[in-house]
Order: structure tokens, then C-alpha cells, then sequence
């Protein structure tokens, strides 16, 4: 994936300093990039019954209504607090500065459903464990989790440890 990751812009001391951001909009713009990693990240799920790709707030919008599409599934959106119409389940989780509220429509999955979450990026994991303890809580199975790229310096993997991982961009450091 090294053609992929050519095409992500390091962005040093943002948003703080110290940080080395990577900028997937460079990547998303190559419109021969982002048909490669979409292609990429189904063919990971080729042979795969697949209801539903949650993704999650914000860049993960981006990335799993195409995945949906791809693996002939339904999406449904995974928010922040206040941001769904209709009745929700959510879910508060620990951050390293804090705590964060994620939300899920209480009619979004259906008992049995399997579904993949997806998002941009897979750091220390925290987001994805939440997400898919909000999915099982609503009786879905987690199939597996998405990623574009994934800072393995980072072990999120580690707090998904139940499930199947992927990720077509990894960062050592």
C-alpha cells in the first residue's frame, strides 16, 4: 500500500505540537487513490455476509457509505450526542484527557445483523471498542473493523482484540 500511503500529507505539529497529523484528503482526492483503497478495503470482505458498515463521526462517513455500497449492506451512522433524530442507545467511553458520548439510532441494527464498523483511522482504539459494545448492546454481531490507515505505534488493535482488524495504511511512528 505504499502507492496509498504516497499520497496522505504529513502535516507536523497539528493540532498541537509535537503531532504528526496525516491528512487523508490528499488521498481522497486522487481519484485513483480512493478507488483503490474503496477496492482494497472490500476485497478484504470478498465471501463476506454483510448487513451493515457502521461508521463513525466524522471521517468515517467518507469511507463506509462506499464501502456499504460495494458489499451490497446498509450504513448507519455513528454520532456524537444530540446529532440523531429519532430515539437512541449510546455509550460513554474513557479518552485519554476525558470522557466521549457516541450515539446510534435504537432501530439502526437489528438482533443478528452482522456488521463491520468503519472509520478513517485506527489509533488507540477506544472509539472502535465503543462502537462495537453500542452494536452488540443493540444484538448485532460484529463482523470485523475497518480502517484506512492505522498508527500501530498506538496498539489500538489491542482493545479490539475479539475481532478482525484491517487496515491498509500503517504507521510505525
Amino acid at each position: 500500500m505504499d502507492d496509498l500511503k504516497k499520497l496522505i500529507r504529513e502535516v507536523p505539529d497539528y493540532p498541537k505540537p509535537g503531532i504528526l497529523f496525516y491528512d487523508l484528503t490528499t488521498l481522497l482526492k486522487d481519484k485513483a487513490g480512493f478507488h483503490k483503497m474503496i477496492d482494497r478495503l472490500c476485497e478484504h470482505y470478498s465471501g463476506h455476509t454483510i448487513d451493515i458498515v457502521a461508521g463513525i463521526e466524522a471521517r468515517g462517513f467518507i469511507f463506509a457509505p462506499a464501502l456499504a455500497y460495494r458489499l451490497g449492506a446498509g450504513f448507519v451512522p455513528v454520532r456524537k450526542p444530540k446529532k440523531l433524530p429519532a430515539k437512541t442507545s449510546s455509550i460513554t467511553y474513557a479518552l485519554e484527557y476525558g470522557t466521549d458520548t457516541l450515539e446510534l439510532h435504537e432501530d439502526a441494527i437489528q438482533p443478528g445483523q452482522t456488521v463491520i464498523i468503519c472509520d478513517d483511522l485506527l489509533a488507540t482504539g477506544g472509539t472502535a471498542a465503543a462502537t462495537a459494545k453500542l452494536i452488540q448492546r443493540l444484538g448485532g454481531t460484529v463482523e470485523g473493523a475497518a480502517f484506512a490507515v492505522e498508527l500501530t505505534f498506538l496498539n489500538g488493535r489491542s482493545r479490539l482484540a475479539d475481532m478482525d482488524i484491517f487496515s491498509l495504511i500503517q504507521y510505525d511512528k
